[in-house]
């Protein structure tokens, strides 16, 4: 079993689909585009949700570090989930 750091975790997921939750509990879905050392992040192609509604489409994001309380991968979503 190999240990990775969330250094490694976060590399690996540039250019995936990610779920960002602010401390807000706002959701943003998108494409990680980049991030720094900070968690200041940038999404492509984000929407947003707030209490699990979908409220807004935008083209880039850019997300202050100090709002986010975790960025986890997007699940593939199943055909019956649609």
């Amino acid at each position: 079993m190999t240990s990775k750091s969330p250094s490694d975790f976060l590399k690996n997921i540039i250019g995936k689909p990610v779920i960002v939750k602010l401390t807000s509990s706002i959701e943003y879905k998108g494409i990680l585009a980049c991030l720094d050392a900070y968690m200041n992040i940038s999404l492509e192609q984000a929407e947003e949700w707030i209490e699990g509604q979908f409220k807004n489409k935008y083209a880039d994001i850019f997300i202050r570090g100090n709002n986010v309380f975790y960025v986890t991968p997007q699940k593939k979503r199943n055909l019956q989930d649609l």
